[in-house]
């Protein structure tokens, strides 16, 4: 497959972002490739800082669209975000704010594995000093308050040697 099949598969499955980075220099290579759905075209040779630039470009538009809901379900688990409550069913759960930030980008993506880097950079911003077993720390104490068996479950699933998914039933 080259990077136009990529694209066009990934698209008809899924909304993840896509920067194509390619020798192809033609207009009609540019035009095909964002047509079938790529965020952005950067052709080589590219600056690793525009592409860390255009990469945050697109980050930024897609933290604006729709994953940033008022109100996000997954499973049956409901977390209203303005006013940082959680539910699982019709009970209610107290959460702190990191784990309700962990929960919530987990939420917003059933099914994606994120490393625990990305969710200790998600909770505590890239300039965090700490390790990422603290994230581990955090999952533990949000699945003992979401789970009903915590050693077996259901919703934050780890992935080993890799990170944490929330499940996508």
């Amino acid at each position: 497959m080259d990077g136009l099949d990529v694209t066009r598969a990934l698209r008809n499955r899924s909304n993840v972002p896509i920067i194509m980075l390619t020798a192809r220099v033609d207009e009609s290579d540019k035009l095909i490739g964002l047509e079938l759905g790529a965020d952005d075209y950067l052709t080589k040779p590219f600056s690793p800082k525009e592409l860390v630039a255009r990469v945050r470009a697109v980050f930024r538009r897609v933290d604006l669209g729709a994953g940033h809901s008022e109100m996000i379900r997954a499973a049956d688990v409901t977390l209203d975000v303005p006013r940082m409550q959680a539910k699982v069913g019709d009970r209610a759960i107290e959460l702190t704010s990191t784990e309700f930030e962990l929960l919530a980008m987990l939420m917003r993506q059933p099914g994606r594995v994120f490393t625990r880097g990305q969710l200790l950079d998600a909770v505590r911003g890239d300039a965090a000093e700490s390790f990422d077993r603290v994230i581990d720390a955090h999952i533990k104490n949000l699945r003992r308050k979401l789970e009903h068996d915590p050693g077996n479950p259901r919703y934050v699933l780890t992935v080993y040697g890799v990170g944490y998914r929330f499940a996508d039933q």
